[in-house]
């Protein structure tokens, strides 16, 4: 089996990001470096996918990486289109998103998007954001794979000076014809290609100015 099919397992979980539901128990598949756990989601090809672990940046930085869905295109394992399409009714925003991926034939989405709250430019407080899949939002296009079940969250602790605590929470069903050895194998990497590219993203940003006194 070559590299990139190994690695592929994820791009189709976990790009895709995710919520966690269903009453099977988790099951620990990694523990570094991050601890990432599954369990199957009752009634579909789906897994949730529990990951957490330290990032090597701020949460005021992490904060504004995962806010700008717009700019995922740039870092984000195979993603290959992302935009904001427009704000909600509650505050939030729909996005698309469209993923090159190999094998396969590509496959897009719509999110509703929500930040539920937010680091303070003093670097204090929590950042949450959830998402869910709003399949029918516009049209499909031809020859792409709309995602129906893509829900999941984010939340990011301060934990230390220039550190973070992160937990990414997913689960999406791959949609289509997926062979099954592709839909199991390469997930753990997948997840941590994705927790790595936020981490490195946060790293690039402008130095942070100090907090008003």
């Amino acid at each position: 089996m070559s590299g990139m099919t190994r690695r592929w397992g994820l791009a189709l979980a976990v790009v895709l990001a995710a919520g966690v539901a269903g009453a099977e128990e988790w099951e620990t598949v990694a523990k570094t470096p991050f601890v990432i756990k599954v369990r199957p989601r009752p009634g579909t090809k789906a897994k949730d996918i529990w990951a957490e672990g330290e990032l090597k940046a701020s949460a005021l930085r992490i904060q504004t990486v995962l806010e700008d869905q717009g700019s995922y295109r740039l870092f984000m394992p195979y993603v290959k289109e992302s935009r904001v399409v427009r704000p909600t009714d509650d505050g939030g925003r729909l996005t698309y998103t469209r993923l090159d991926l190999p094998v396969v034939s590509s496959r897009d989405y719509i999110c509703h998007v929500v930040t539920e709250s937010k680091v303070a430019p003093d670097g204090t407080g929590v950042y949450q954001q959830r998402w869910k899949a709003e399949p029918d939002a516009f049209p499909a296009r031809r020859d792409v794979v709309r995602l129906r079940l893509n829900e999941g969250s984010w939340k990011v602790e301060p934990k230390g000076e220039g550190t973070s605590w992160v937990v990414y929470k997913f689960t999406v069903d791959p949609g289509g014809s997926v062979p099954g050895f592709l839909a199991s194998v390469g997930q753990n990497d997948a997840v941590v290609d994705t927790l790595r590219a936020v981490e490195k993203r946060a790293q690039t940003l402008p130095v942070e100015p100090p907090p008003a006194k």
